[in-house]
């Protein structure tokens, strides 16, 4: 992509505005935090004091909107206090501008390597800088720095407050995330309805699995739920999958076929009944025409062998989603010591209760679908820390799924150290070098607007630190929103404020509506923000009798500087990731043999379904899919040439190795139990697996076309050796032929599992050597002979 193009694609996507789900209760929360700080310094410490609790309020809403899984208490916490040392510490070398230069430059490298950490974290670090280059300005003595520092802190107190008192949507995020994951495996049924080997996007998963880390005191608050139905989705999503492919499910036409349409849509809407359920927290609302299509009794006879079991195994992990996704009042914990001691009484009465048989048999049924109708059998062992069998008692700590815990903000401090540790041994680390040039631009702004011919100089590094990104289309895409905002903003905050010469307490009213309107258009798009945030910060200054004239005309023209300097600095020493996009290739590829390796030496040393090495390796695999994706969306924008990577190239091998996991996801649906008669040839062609895709890998990293040998040379041997290799199609036959003959000696109410005979799975893996074929003839075209 040309620099031009690139330069009009930054230009459009920085003046977007989206129409995203406004959360008008949350701005007015913020709001009224904001108010009651301003309000409360203005009339007791003066317009000073004011201005600099205003910035300590206004920011640590802000954190609090930002997308993490932390509470937003702590949040509002860390940016409150840290805003206040980095001010208190900044004023005390503010007296000396080279010891205040360099302290700038400390913290302005540091937080620049914080981004490694998170983009939350980058967040309230960089808008630290920013406010620390204002706040500064405002004390005159050292005991005043700490008045300064003080109601600072008292804002992000106040805001930290706020959502304890008045909680909002409790666990929204979280509740989200898990319908997001159940919403979108809703759409992948209804999908597979029509493409019965649909691709399938992760990351609404992840997300999910994110959100589901807690912190200890999280994990005993937490709805009850939120607690199963992520890891019961985890389970549907291979078993829609191999319902509905023919290598290995249902024929590609026929009754089988229309009846698995059936239950596929039936499942989806199910599916999502259960994420609007869990995203409300209100009871799940069964569709009447889902419930028909999974209750219907010839299903039995029309579906047979793995189909069948399929089916039947859908049918159970949908009743255990709808059971999981129904709120559970009474498995809520209790809250104050009146509950907990209510709670004790129930669970140990003074007399026994007792229970006669005519009212235990009057007791319903624990699965939702049961209750509807249908019969879902047991299923198979659920993973480690999973809950399969809806809630069982909520309370009951022994069927309650075992916590994904999250450390504490204290325990964070040694992690966060050795991870920017090891960003600072890289030398090509986009993070190092995203340090490097936002210090320099803070530095050289700072003495820019010092020297200049202004006051306020200091809204040059401002804007620079507050557009500046680790990658080139937000930092180019910010500098344009920015200044365009920042002109509509000031020109309409000057225009009021010349119409109507308000005083103090009336600026201070108008910057506060001016943050209300941020809080409430905060996810509409960066343009607009950044309105509201130019007018609020004219308000705020003119509390303090800045002159409104000379501050429109110095806040566009430093701010144009700024956005020049962050600009310019990308251009001179860049990060780009198009150059990277082999090494991101190379990642998931060795990240997808692995997960293809460990799945087929479960065949060797049977295990059952769950596999902790399998899941691991599973979790990888997503891990480096989704840091593909999102390193090829930031390459698209580059103004740098594909360098042996076109984007057809690109395309092609991210296809084919998204086919190679799921051809490891339909084996792993069908992992035979501990116990079951093992394949030894699995273990050679596990070995294999791993091998090759790591001499692949290291091949795309030096420009080379990648050669599967050693699984070739496997495959060989191991045809060689009597086995007979098969067609796509041939995986489906040999597991139905293996799995019809047990199912008929024990019957078709049992839900039997057979090991697949080992040609099934050689066809397997003849199909992934296809897959890494054509990973091969994807990055042929464009790699030097």
């Amino acid at each position: 992509m040309s620099w031009l193009r690139a330069l009009k694609e930054t230009t459009r996507s920085g003046l977007k505005v989206e129409r995203n789900r406004l959360e008008p209760l949350l701005a007015l929360r913020a709001t009224v935090g904001l108010a009651l700080v301003v309000t409360g310094t203005l009339a007791f410490a003066g317009p000073e004091a004011a201005v600099s609790s205003a910035f300590g309020a206004f920011q640590a809403a802000i954190a609090t909107f930002q997308r993490s899984w932390r509470p937003r208490p702590v949040l509002a916490l860390a940016s409150g206090t840290t805003l206040a040392v980095t001010t208190f510490l900044g004023y005390v070398a503010g007296a000396h501008l080279p010891l205040f230069l360099g302290l700038l430059a400390l913290w302005t490298f540091v937080t620049g390597l914080s981004w490694a950490l998170g983009p939350t974290v980058g967040v309230i670090a960089s808008s630290n800088v920013a406010m620390v280059l204002v706040t500064v300005t405002l004390p005159a003595t050292v005991a005043e720095a700490a008045g300064h520092a003080a109601v600072i802190f008292l804002g992000g107190l106040v805001q930290a407050a706020l959502i304890v008192l008045f909680p909002i949507r409790r666990w929204g995020p979280q509740r989200d995330a898990l319908a997001d994951a159940l919403a979108a495996e809703a759409d992948y049924a209804r999908r597979l309805r029509h493409d019965p080997t649909a691709p399938f996007d992760p990351a609404p998963l992840m997300t999910a699995r994110e959100a589901a880390v807690v912190t200890a005191r999280q994990a005993r608050t937490r709805p009850s739920e939120l607690h199963g139905a992520r890891g019961l989705a985890e389970r549907i999503r291979p078993v829609l999958a191999s319902l509905a492919d023919p290598a290995v499910g249902a024929a590609a036409e026929g009754p089988q076929r229309d009846r698995v349409r059936e239950l596929l849509a039936a499942a989806g809407e199910v599916l999502d009944a259960a994420a609007r359920a869990i995203r409300h927290g209100e009871p799940v609302a069964l569709p009447p025409g889902a419930l028909a299509a999974l209750r219907t009794p010839d299903t039995a006879a029309i579906l047979v062998g793995p189909p069948r079991r399929a089916a039947r195994r859908l049918s159970a992990l949908l009743g255990d989603v709808v059971e999981t996704a129904t709120p559970d009042t009474a498995a809520a914990p209790p809250r104050t010591i009146v509950h907990r001691l209510a709670l004790w009484l129930r669970r140990n009465p003074l007399t026994p209760a007792t229970t006669s048989p005519a009212e235990a048999a009057t007791q319903p049924v624990p699965s939702a679908l049961a209750e509807a109708g249908t019969q879902p059998v047991a299923t198979a062992p659920a993973t480690p820390g999973v809950q399969g069998g809806g809630k069982g008692g909520g309370l009951q700590s022994d069927t309650r799924p075992i916590p994904l815990l999250r450390p504490s903000v204290p325990a964070l401090g040694p992690q966060a150290a050795r991870k920017i540790n090891k960003e600072l041994r890289q030398s090509s680390s986009p993070y190092l070098r995203h340090a490097v040039r936002v210090t320099a631009v803070v530095v050289a702004g700072y003495v820019l607007g010092h020297f200049l011919p202004f006051g306020h100089g200091y809204w040059a590094p401002l804007a620079s630190v507050m557009v500046m990104r680790p990658d080139f289309s937000q930092t180019y895409g910010r500098a344009v929103a920015r200044f365009g905002g920042t002109v509509l903003g000031v020109a309409a905050a000057s225009g009021v404020a010349l119409l109507t010469d308000p005083g103090s307490w009336l600026s201070m009213m108008l910057a506060i509506v001016c943050a209300g309107l941020m809080y409430l258009f905060l996810r509409t798009g960066y343009v607009v923000t950044q309105v509201a945030i130019a007018a609020y910060i004219v308000f705020l200054l003119g509390t303090i009798g800045a002159d409104v004239n000379q501050t429109v005309y110095e806040r566009i023209l430093l701010t144009l500087l700024g956005g020049l300097l962050a600009m310019l600095s990308y251009a001179v020493y860049p990060a780009w990731e198009t150059p990277r996009l082999r090494t991101r290739l190379a990642d998931w590829i060795v990240a997808d043999g692995r997960y293809a390796a460990a799945v087929v030496a479960h065949y060797a040393e049977p295990a059952g379904p769950a596999c902790p090495d399998v899941r691991k390796a599973l979790l990888d695999a997503r891990a480096a899919r989704i840091a593909w994706r999102e390193a090829q969306a930031r390459a698209a924008d580059e103004p740098v040439r594909h360098r042996g990577l076109s984007r057809a190239a690109a395309e092609g091998a991210g296809e084919a190795l998204a086919q190679l996991a799921r051809i490891g996801m339909l084996m792993e649906a069908h992992l035979p139990e501990r116990g079951a008669p093992a394949v030894p040839a699995a273990a050679a062609l596990a070995e294999a697996l791993r091998e090759a895709t790591e001499q692949g890998a290291k091949a795309v990293r030096e420009r080379k076309v990648p050669d599967w040998g050693p699984v070739r040379a496997c495959l060989e041997d191991w045809d060689g050796a009597g086995g007979e290799a098969a067609d796509a199609g041939g995986v489906g036959e040999a597991l139905q032929a293996g799995q019809d003959l047990q199912a008929g000696v024990a019957g078709v109410a049992g839900d039997v599992r057979e090991a697949p005979p080992e040609h099934a799975v050689l066809d397997g893996a003849h199909m992934m050597l296809g897959a890494l074929d054509e990973v091969s003839d994807a990055l042929e075209p464009t790699l030097p002979r």
